[in-house]
Formats: structure tokens, C-alpha cells, sequence
């Protein structure tokens, strides 16, 4: 079985909908998260190359999940991709001063999400 490359965490089975179907449909190997928790779980077990984390989560929030990611030297380079229906500057801030690389508001375009997550697994050499 190939290794899981990108990592979905999000409570909103419309979002993980969208997003697994994408993934599947290029044959991007993933896994999904349901709340923080299993989420920090996943992420230990995979290490996948890109993260897509939600802010309002159960058991944890992507703010909390994303910190101890960062702080962790075996998780540290992740890249983690912060997607929220918070679309004020300061969950923005608050995202990228915890360690997030990005920041994608909801709703978005899963094309520009698929075009992304490729740019940056051939940036990443996968």
C-alpha cells in the first residue's frame, strides 16, 4: 500500500467529501480525521507531505493540532494547509503564527485545491 500523502481533517462531511473525491480521482493516496484528536493521532502514524486541517473541530481545534505539529521535530515540516469557513484576518494570523503554511477559506474551488496540493508534491520531490 502506498504511503498516505495527504492527511484531511475536517468534522464537515460535505468538505471531506469534496476532498477525498478529488484525491481519489487522481490517485492521491489520503486518509481523513474527524476530529482533533484522531487528527494528531493520523498525523503521527502517516506523517503525510500536506495537511488539510479545520479550525473548529471537536476534542481539539486545528489551531491546538497545528502548534503541537510544529513543536514536534518528526512532524515539523508538514505542510500544513489551514481550511475554514473563519475567513476574519485574525483566525488568519492566528493560523500562521501557530506554524500553518497556508490558509484556504471555505468555500473553495477544488480545482484550485487539486492544482495546489500537485504544485506542492512535486515541489516536495513526491
Amino acid at each position: 500500500m502506498e504511503p498516505v500523502k495527504i492527511l484531511i481533517a475536517d468534522d464537515e462531511p460535505y468538505i471531506v467529501r469534496s476532498l477525498s473525491y478529488i484525491f481519489q480521482r487522481e490517485g492521491i493516496p489520503y486518509d481523513v480525521a474527524k476530529d482533533g484528536e484522531e487528527a494528531l493521532q493520523k498525523a503521527r502514524l502517516h506523517k503525510p507531505k500536506i495537511f488539510f486541517l479545520d479550525i473548529m473541530m471537536p476534542k481539539k481545534s486545528g489551531f491546538e493540532v497545528c502548534a503541537q505539529i510544529k513543536q514536534d521535530p518528526k512532524l515539523h515540516s508538514i505542510h500544513i494547509i489551514m481550511l475554514t469557513a473563519k475567513g476574519q484576518e485574525e483566525d488568519k494570523q492566528k493560523s500562521l503564527s501557530v506554524g500553518a503554511d497556508e490558509y484556504i477559506t471555505k468555500p473553495f474551488s477544488p480545482r484550485h485545491v487539486l492544482s495546489r496540493v500537485k504544485e506542492l508534491l512535486s515541489s516536495l520531490g513526491v
